[in-house]
């Protein structure tokens, strides 16, 4: 029994020993039987399964080779045996055993695996050493031999070049003196450096040693007369001289020195050629006075030029910084062209991706340079002119030579925004600084000149072409010469001109800009002088003298005219009374488009246009001469509000007749330019000296000019002329806007943009309270008060005849526009004239009509009834008169009739809601309307919400 559980224990078991017969090859492994691969494919092929198995296996299996399993295992048995627990155990030792097995022939296939590789490594080891000791044994001596014959032969073959170097640096010395000699230096240089390089090659020998000094001092020598030569190009540019200079310099490789050197000499040419410029007007004008000027500086130097002498030495000094400037223009082109030709040719001139690289980077420093020289060489001419401009007192000038040196200040800065683009800003301010005085003294006569004007303006309407325009007056010319953009495209010259060449396009070859500057003047002068822009129309000329007198018309305005339509002189043979009928008829085809305006008008575009040439000319006091042009809009808008629009009644009207922005203007006009303690006014403290200096006194109405007759409807014919001669000037100044925005700095444009927005665009706004003065006259508004208090409206029965005090209102608008009619002959009333006036008389009624309602003291719902009559009669009546649409004010009437249909609760909204009626109307409303149907308290609590509320006026 033993025995046969010992047999079927190990049955199957046997050690990893016994399993492999041999370990060196793999070919030696004993071939498993079908039955052990069909045990081993059934053992677990998990990885994590296999491990935990060889992990189960008792320690004392890996102990020792010597271990005896089988006697191990026996000896564990236990006496009273199981055949199915021997049979599990039997199991688990089949696993284990497989489990071993298994990682154990793996591990064994890989070391197998190795040694095959190593073998073969080996072999490999062999028979490489054995070929490179052959190779070794082969080549080494025989190549040693071969290398040191060829290394001999090639020091000798350099010997025998440098012998023959050496005897062609000892030929080239007589050569290059001869080249010196004909001034061949790009050749002399080229010939100079290539010795200097070969020479440098065999400095060790003593024959070459003395030679190398001698190139030394020749090559110094070159690059003195380079300097002296390079210098001329300042003031007289050639071409091919500049070319064989550049062309040395490039051989030498100090262009970029050369860029340093020329700048310097341009900077030494500007002060000499000023220098000597003034140094010759001083000694001319000084005589024989023994005054060491030649050891002066520049600056003190100016201060001794003579006011005659002033402009003649200006102008040549101008002349000599042209020269200048055109040379550094043209050295400036010359390397632009030859920098577009070395772009073309890459590697022309190099040899290398080295040398190419140099060439490229010394090519961008003399573009860079020359580019910053531009302003470098402007600011020092700008810097010579501010001193010569200063050094003088120019306030005392004629205005003709004053206008002489800005347009020649104008030209000079001109050239600077073409040499480099400046804005010329030291130039400008230094210039500012002498024109702003003189300009102020000229714009002060020019005031002084307006106020009287205004003082004796009759403000009867200046006679001119329906078809005027500023832009047919001589002082406006400019504008269509400098192609402003606010001139009409059909007043630009025409295309097929030639387009204006750049300043130094057009002197490229000759000449000087600054050469016929005075002589373009005279020209100029002569044009406007020989010149009839602004003429006037013969037939309105003589349909105005049949009631105005032509003693403030200018001359120009009484010349012969040509029909504008037949282009026929007038027939004289045909009778007077014949001839202006005919002249009526053609006028009144156009006279309602011809614009109002009077001869103070007519002034102040003149003078606006004066003001603008002298912008154009002198840029830098753009923004003092536009502040200067918009004084001149605010005297004339003052003086026309204080004639005919200022009334202690505005406030009291309710009718917002000045809006804030006209209030904020006028009062900025009156602080700013008007003198009130020269005009006896007291508007606040005294002004300091200085500040009254810049302002001008206000100006008081003519004598002639009567505003209180109701004939004229007080003066309605000089108001329309001055008010719509203002809205003419308004609207030429926002003609002009687009030119004065391009003359003026960015900086200054809000001051331009706020004028505009906050005094031109006012203008119209004062026909409201000038108008609304005629308004308040022309019907008496007094007498319907009155007649309407008169009227009983606690009436029983509802009525169908309208009240007297209507009828009586309509024949005061019939009277009203009858005077219209007639004033209408005398001067032509626009149409926003005509609203603006039926406007205010009707919003007056209107108003007046609920004021007469409020003031009732019993009224009853047929008295109502008898009011809504009375209005819808007056409407009636009063649409056929005006052809105003809607009417003014219409709701603010029946709305007020309506409220006495209010309940309690609805009027306590209706107080809150409409604030536009006054605390009696309201007042009114809550007592007369209401009256009966609320009790006391009631009463006293809508009387109290009235009182309460703040109510801002209208």
């Amino acid at each position: 029994s033993q025995k046969f559980t010992v047999s079927f224990l190990c049955q199957g078991l046997k050690s990893p020993q016994e399993s492999v017969v041999d370990m060196s090859p793999v070919e030696s492994f004993r071939t498993p039987s079908k039955e052990e691969l069909r045990e081993l494919r059934e053992q677990p092929t998990d990885p994590q399964a296999e491990q935990e198995i060889i992990d189960s296996i008792e320690e004392v299996y890996f102990s020792s080779d010597s271990f005896d399993m089988v006697q191990y295992e026996l000896e564990k048995l236990p006496l009273d045996l199981n055949l199915l627990e021997l049979e599990e155990y039997r199991d688990k030792l089949k696993r284990q055993q497989a489990a071993v097995s298994t990682t154990f022939r793996e591990e064994l296939e890989r070391v197998t695996s190795l040694q095959t590789n190593l073998q073969l490594a080996a072999v490999i080891c062999t028979n490489a050493r054995r070929q490179l000791r052959s190779a070794k044994e082969g080549f080494t001596e025989a190549s040693l031999g071969l290398l040191a014959n060829q290394r001999r032969r090639q020091l000798l073959t350099g010997l025998l070049k440098s012998l023959r170097t050496i005897k062609t640096l000892q030929r080239t010395d007589v050569r290059l003196s001869e080249m010196l000699e004909e001034e061949d230096y790009p050749g002399a240089i080229q010939l100079c450096l290539e010795c200097q390089k070969a020479a440098s090659t065999f400095k060790h020998y003593n024959c070459i040693s003395e030679l190398n000094s001698k190139l030394q001092d020749t090559l110094e020598q070159i690059e003195e007369q380079l300097d002296v030569a390079l210098s001329k190009t300042c003031k007289h540019f050639d071409v091919s001289h500049y070319t064989k200079v550049q062309l040395a310099y490039k051989l030498l490789g100090k262009t970029q020195t050369a860029m340093d050197q020329l700048h310097m000499h341009f900077t030494q040419a500007i002060h000499n050629t000023v220098f000597q410029v003034v140094l010759g007007y001083v000694e001319l004008c000084a005589g024989n006075a023994d005054t060491k000027f030649q050891k002066m500086q520049y600056k003190d130097l100016c201060t001794h030029i003579t006011t005659d002498s002033y402009i003649p030495c200006l102008t040549d000094l101008c002349k000599a910084l042209w020269e200048v400037m055109l040379s550094y223009h043209l050295t400036m082109q010359w390397h632009d062209e030859h920098y577009k030709e070395d772009e073309a040719t890459p590697g022309a001139d190099d040899s290398s991706a080295e040398g190419s690289d140099e060439s490229t980077v010394g090519r961008s420093y003399v573009k860079k340079k020359l580019e910053h020289g531009l302003t470098r060489i402007w600011q020092d001419v700008q810097l010579k002119v501010k001193a010569y401009l200063l050094g003088t007192d120019v306030s005392n000038f004629k205005y003709d030579d004053f206008i002489v040196v800005l347009d020649v200040i104008s030209r000079l800065i001109q050239v600077g925004e073409e040499f480099c683009g400046s804005k010329s800003e030291v130039l400008q301010e230094s210039i500012k600084r002498q024109s702003v005085n003189y300009f102020k003294n000229y714009h002060r006569t020019r005031l002084e000149e307006l106020r009287m004007f205004l003082e004796n303006e009759t403000w009867e309407l200046c006679p001119v072409k329906y078809n005027f325009s500023i832009a047919q007056l001589h002082e406006f010319k400019f504008m269509g010469q400098c192609r402003s953009p606010s001139v009409s495209p059909s007043r630009q010259p025409e295309s097929t001109e030639p387009v204006e060449l750049f300043l130094f396009e057009q002197y490229l070859q000759g000449g000087n800009p600054f050469e016929m500057q005075i002589d373009n003047k005279e020209e100029e002068t002569e044009d406007v002088l020989a010149s009839n822009g602004y003429e006037s129309d013969e037939l309105e000329k003589s349909v105005y003298q049949d009631y105005d007198s032509d003693s403030d018309v200018p001359e120009e305005l009484k010349q012969d005219y040509v029909d504008e339509q037949t282009g026929d002189a007038p027939v004289k043979s045909v009778s007077r009374e014949t001839l202006r009928s005919q002249k009526r008829s053609d006028y009144n085809l156009n006279r309602a488009n011809a614009p109002i305006l009077t001869n103070t008008t007519l002034n102040v575009i003149r003078l606006v246009g004066k003001y603008m040439q002298m912008m154009n000319i002198l840029k830098p006091i753009a923004f003092d001469v536009i502040h200067c042009v918009s004084q001149l809009f605010d005297y004339y808008l003052y003086a026309v509000y204080t004639f005919f629009g200022r009334n202690d009644m505005y406030e009291s009207s309710g009718l917002g007749l000045i809006s804030s922005r006209l209030r904020t203007t006028l009062s900025r006009i009156q602080e700013s330019l008007i003198d009130v303690e020269a005009g006896g006014e007291n508007a606040g403290p005294h002004a300091s000296p200085e500040e009254r200096k810049e302002k001008v006194p206000s100006p008081h109405l003519s004598q002639l000019v009567v505003l209180t007759a109701s004939d004229t409807l007080y003066g309605l014919a000089e108001r329309v002329v001055a008010t719509e001669s203002l809205v003419f000037l308004a609207e030429q100044f926002e003609f002009l806007q687009p030119h004065l925005d391009t003359m003026m700095p960015s900086a200054k444009k809000p001051f331009l943009q706020q004028f505009y927005s906050q005094t031109v665009s006012t203008a119209s706004e004062l026909r409201k309270p000038i108008y609304w003065i005629v308004a308040a006259k022309a019907i008496d508004y007094e007498q319907m008060l009155l007649l309407m208090a008169g009227v009983k409206w606690d009436i029983k029965e509802i009525m169908s005849q309208h009240n007297v005090y209507v009828d009586v209102l309509l024949k005061e608008f019939e009277k009203f526009n009858q005077r219209l009619g007639d004033v209408s002959k005398i001067v032509r009333i626009p149409l926003p004239v005509s609203n603006v006036l039926w406007e205010h008389c009707i919003r007056l009624a209107n108003r007046t009509l609920v004021e007469g309602y409020a003031n009732v003291k019993k009224c009853s719902n047929e008295g109502r009834a008898l009011m809504q009559l009375d209005f819808q009669q007056f409407l009636m009546k009063l649409e056929k008169l005006t052809d105003l649409r809607p009417i003014p004010d219409k709701e603010f009437v029946e709305t007020y009739i309506k409220a006495y249909y209010l309940t309690e609760n609805d009027m306590e909204q209706f107080i809150k809601n409409h604030r536009e009626y006054s605390m009696k109307q309201l007042t009114n409303l809550v007592n007369v309307c209401l009256g009966s149907h609320i009790n006391k308290k009631a009463r006293q609590k809508l009387l109290t919400a009235i009182d309460d509320i703040d109510r801002p006026k209208r």
